[in-house]
């Protein structure tokens, strides 16, 4: 009999997020459950900091607001913490407190709201007695098995409103507008975004790019008559020559990743201008992607995420990931999640192990996009 339950909301902040605790919170106390959350994700699962949340309270009036009013942690991995002792950094494994910590407090049930590195951590822990539902949070819609994931939605409509906004002054001054767009391994963002806007040329993490195509096409572009172009870059893209280009390598520790995308775009803009003689810029569309209000697709998407979490937490089915598959509501084991990455505590993100999902060539957005003239690249 489920008492009282608590959420985490880990990772970056998404749209989505505050209509999720909501859905969760007031299907709960539908069903008698207490309802409470963790203050900045997993770091307060390690500090037992956490609050009540009530429909009548604190969790009222979330379905427009962006964000999370529990705050969120990406940085932190509690099987490899990062501290300070004795004026040294150390790395310590405190995942063994973090259970004890939600054991006394009486928790029934832990939902962690996150993309492919929350839920890696979730099944982690779930291999150490908790009872974890996950929930897919992610704009860049890369969790494993879940063929939507909430924010992803307002991010694409963000960056399509940019490419629309760009085609005035590409057009105005003859030139070819450069938007970088977020998500990290996988181009879901910037082919939906690229379709949606009339894009030229979208560049995604899965094709690796001939600059020489992407010349050829705004040369013919112009040969046509038509003197600018817009071109969508996913900031983790990378020409057949080269590699990603990173923005900044970070030092938080072994299981997360450490790598900071960015400047894919500018380095983009540049090789286009010279090549091609048009003038080039660069727009870093950046984290206004993931802030600010839900769209009312992601706000329902988001209701129905958590009141199948809770759903899932009445019927005693723990340790799993709420999914999306064909339009209907379901469930997969946190263990098909992380695929072939099974060691505790390990890196998630664009590793060889990493079980995150990613645009297959097969897959109709790359069919539509070749067909309506959008060079990809190859």
């Amino acid at each position: 009999m489920l008492k009282k339950v608590a959420i985490i909301t880990n990772g970056g902040d998404c749209p989505g997020l505050n209509a999720v605790i909501r859905a969760i919170v007031k299907t709960a106390e539908t069903n008698g459950v207490e309802c409470y959350g963790y203050i900045e994700g997993y770091k307060g699962l390690y500090e037992n900091n956490y609050i009540r949340l009530e429909s009548s309270g604190r969790a009222s009036g979330l379905l427009h607001r962006g964000g999370t009013i529990i705050g969120a942690s990406n940085s932190t991995n509690l099987f490899n913490l990062k501290v300070e002792e004795n004026g040294q950094t150390v790395y310590k494994d405190v995942s063994d407190i973090c259970v004890e910590n939600v054991k006394k407090v009486g928790f029934d049930c832990i939902f962690t709201l996150g993309g492919d590195g929350t839920q890696k951590s979730a099944r982690d822990f779930s291999t150490k007695g908790l009872k974890i539902i996950g929930v897919p949070k992610t704009i860049d819609n890369d969790v494993a098995h879940c063929e939507m994931t909430f924010g992803y939605n307002t991010a694409v409509s963000v960056a399509a409103e940019a490419v629309d906004r760009l085609h005035s002054t590409a057009e105005s001054h003859h030139r070819v507008m450069v938007l970088e767009v977020m998500g990290r391994y996988a181009g879901w963002i910037a082919l939906e975004s690229a379709i949606a806007g009339g894009a030229d040329v979208a560049l995604i993490p899965e094709i690796p790019y001939d600059i020489n195509s992407v010349v050829d096409k705004i040369n013919r572009r112009r040969q046509a008559g038509k003197d600018f172009s817009i071109v969508v870059v996913s900031e983790g893209a990378k020409s057949k020559d080269g590699d990603m280009v990173v923005k900044k390598t970070l030092d938080d520790g072994k299981g997360l990743d450490n790598i900071r995308l960015g400047g894919i775009g500018e380095q983009l803009a540049e090789e286009i201008e010279s090549r091609t003689g048009m003038v080039s810029r660069n727009t870093v569309l950046g984290y206004v992607q993931r802030g600010g209000t839900p769209t009312a697709y992601d706000r329902v998407l988001s209701s129905k995420y958590g009141y199948k979490a809770m759903e899932l937490a009445l019927e005693g089915n723990f340790n799993v990931l709420v999914t999306l598959k064909d339009g209907k509501l379901g469930s997969v084991s946190l263990e098909d999640v992380v695929g072939n990455n099974k060691e505790i505590g390990a890196r998630s993100g664009g590793t060889e192990t990493t079980n995150i999902k990613r645009i297959k060539m097969d897959d109709d957005l790359i069919k539509i996009a070749k067909n309506l003239g959008i060079c990809l690249g190859e």
